[in-house]
């Protein structure tokens, strides 16, 4: 099992269980929640005396601000990632440096770019014909429905961040325009939705490369698509919810946005 000619920096850390028991079927990109250059991610994932240390975390990858990739852990073997062994059995895992401390997490552009570029490498090397996302947590282990996981379904943390988070379904969609496939499903007719009662309709612009848009009021909801920079939405309701400060709903009925990657206009 081959790792990725994209490595511009390695440092094997001892922190792994030696080979995996499963396929690499599976991607899980994390955040580093610090601007760590992918030196500094090497040194942590290391221990004094070069034996593994059951309290310390490794990754296979890591991706610096700058777009450069570190090597912790060779694909072959299974890092200790996402504080879910059956998952990192399965996934290559990666480290992504944040430019901006606290959520969102923020990565730079081109941290964002060359792991969009190192996924769809992992992919090509390993068979994985398609990335697909849906923000589902109960699809974990359903590959041929969902086969990108993050490490808050698996612990306490808010990981990756809600930046990449919510750009899991674009990352999905860039990986696969490499592949020669599309994670994008078919659209479905929708319902338009009528104002909630005494509330007034008002127009957005989305501020975000891709934004996602979804069942509910919330990150905890089923994706269901994706909207684009500088398009403009009208929003009928407004709540509250998970990963954002605000939620709105949009006039079509396909679902609702993240207010914080939009603007009124």
């Amino acid at each position: 099992m081959s790792n990725s000619p994209l490595v511009k920096y390695t440092k094997l850390s001892p922190n792994h269980s030696g080979k995996r028991n499963h396929v690499i079927d599976t991607i899980t990109i994390h955040c580093m929640a610090g601007n760590c250059t992918i030196e500094t991610c090497g040194n942590i994932f290391q221990t004094a005396d070069g034996k593994p240390d059951p309290n310390k975390a490794s990754s296979n990858y890591g991706v610096g601000t700058d777009g450069r990739v570190g090597l912790y852990v060779d694909e072959a073997n299974r890092s200790w990632c996402t504080s879910s062994g059956t998952n990192d059995h399965r996934a290559v895992t990666i480290e992504v440096a944040n430019d901006q401390s606290g959520e969102p997490w923020h990565v730079s552009d081109k941290a964002l770019a060359a792991t969009i570029e190192l996924v769809a490498d992992i992919c090509k090397r390993n068979g994985i014909a398609k990335l697909l996302w849906k923000g589902d947590k109960s699809l974990i282990g359903q590959t041929d429905k969902q086969n990108m996981t993050v490490h808050r379904w698996f612990a306490a943390k808010s990981c990756p961040g809600n930046y990449l988070y919510e750009k899991h379904g674009y990352i999905a969609d860039e990986v696969n325009k490499r592949l020669g496939s599309s994670a994008t499903a078919p659209s479905v007719p929708t319902t338009p939705a009528q104002p909630a009662p005494g509330f007034v309709p008002y127009i957005v612009k989305v501020t975000a490369t891709t934004l996602n848009y979804r069942m509910g009021a919330g990150t905890n909801y089923p994706i269901k698509g994706t909207v684009n920079l500088n398009e403009k939405y009208t929003i009928v309701e407004e709540a509250s919810g998970a990963g954002a400060k605000k939620w709105g709903k949009l006039k079509s009925g396909a679902g609702w946005i993240s207010l914080d990657y939009a603007a009124k206009v």
